[in-house]
């Protein structure tokens, strides 16, 4: 049975040359970064080249990156980070964030008795409003958060005016940029974020490694401490390899190509089955994402079906996929329970092609052909 890997939101494939990188770092970089001796030395050297690339890359100052396991830990890092920096405060955050973000600010808030927050709705394509999210401000605000894009519908959300607002207003803005990467330009030097969070994996990387951008002169009290490590900003021997790693698959893959895919997967499926419900497709979205739901199908038995079948497709976030939920994304944006309890995520990989649609196609209208008749013999 031929097998359709499409899920590359919740993680990409490694690239070879990530693995060609990050194999020549641990033979002839093992050394500790810290350490004094030339195998330290080594592998410092490394570490600063793969800051330097990302800096590069993203176009802001070396200083400003800070090294982590993943988008978790940098999102974490920036919610406890600035709440243990104060007694009380007000946070703002959108109702689509992903739930390192959505969860962090719930739990640490019911720990800092000092701190609210507030959670904005999109409209019901899936995007913030700028003037939403500013008028939900208060005089104690000191944190803005805003994904760039969202991990399950793809839409792209308006972070620049966002961060631009709350510079206005001495707010610090935080942008989750994990989707965005590989798909979208995420040159920094243009957006006026605070905070700026990115997971290796998303784009061919190792995983457990990822990255937080800090703009100079921002200060947050520290989640890991120890060593001092990341100029005190996240103690812990760095991952060198996964540094690496991570600069190899810098602007490797390139999507421009794959919304033509992703389009015409869209048409031919509503063709084929023209009671499917499509989500966020009237707003801008990553090239590579479709979100949908057909009514009468459930969607975790949709995506064992289609699992059986060969294809690798979500029904959200992988983070909590494996549970029976609605999609908070969705139910943010009005859609009724049963469309989010029914939802499937399309992440198409560079790769995608006019077959591997025609094939997700055929295998959705058997997959709901099968289902309806044995419905109709119960």
């Amino acid at each position: 049975m031929k097998q359709f890997y499409l899920d590359y939101n919740a993680t990409c494939p490694q690239l070879p040359e990530v693995t060609l990188a990050m194999q020549e770092v641990t033979k002839t970089a093992f050394g500790n970064p810290s350490s004094l001796h030339w195998a330290g030395r080594n592998a410092r050297r490394k570490l600063d080249d793969a800051r330097e690339s990302l800096a590069s890359f993203f176009k802001i100052e070396s200083g400003s990156v800070v090294f982590t396991s993943g988008g978790t830990e940098s999102n974490n890092m920036v919610i406890q980070g600035v709440m243990a920096g104060s007694n009380d405060g007000h946070i703002v955050l959108s109702a689509i964030e992903h739930p390192a973000i959505l969860q962090a600010v719930e739990q640490w808030c019911t720990r800092f008795l000092g701190w609210t927050y507030t959670v904005v709705k999109p409209n019901k394509d899936g995007c913030l409003c700028v003037e939403d999210m500013m008028n939900a401000c208060q005089e104690s605000t000191k944190l803005v958060c805003l994904m760039w894009a969202n991990n399950e519908t793809g839409v792209i959300q308006p972070v620049f005016e966002v961060a631009q607002a709350c510079r206005e207003k001495n707010i610090l803005c935080f942008v989750d940029a994990v989707q965005a990467l590989g798909k979208l330009d995420v040159n920094l030097d243009q957006l006026d974020a605070d905070f700026v969070s990115f997971s290796a994996h998303k784009i061919g990387g190792p995983r457990g490694v990822g990255a937080l951008v800090m703009k100079r002169g921002t200060a947050i009290e520290s989640l890991m401490i120890g060593g001092g490590q990341e100029r005190g900003r996240r103690s812990g021997t760095e991952n060198v390899a996964g540094a690496a790693g991570f600069a190899a698959a810098l602007g490797k893959l390139d999507y421009a190509n794959v919304v033509q895919v992703r389009d015409a997967f869209e048409a031919k499926l509503i063709k084929a089955i023209p009671s499917t419900a499509f989500f966020g497709q009237r707003g801008e979205r990553t090239p590579n994402t479709s979100m949908f739901c057909i009514p009468g199908l459930e969607g975790e038995t949709l995506l064992m079906q289609m699992d059986l079948m060969g294809f690798a497709v979500a029904s959200g976030s992988a983070c909590s996929s494996g549970k029976r939920e609605p999609s908070h994304v969705l139910r943010a944006m009005g859609a009724p329970d049963f469309q989010a309890r029914s939802s499937l995520r399309i992440s198409f990989g560079v790769d995608a092609n006019e077959q591997v649609c025609d094939a997700l196609v055929s295998a959705l209208l058997k997959v709901k052909t099968r289902l309806k008749g044995m419905s109709g013999r119960g």
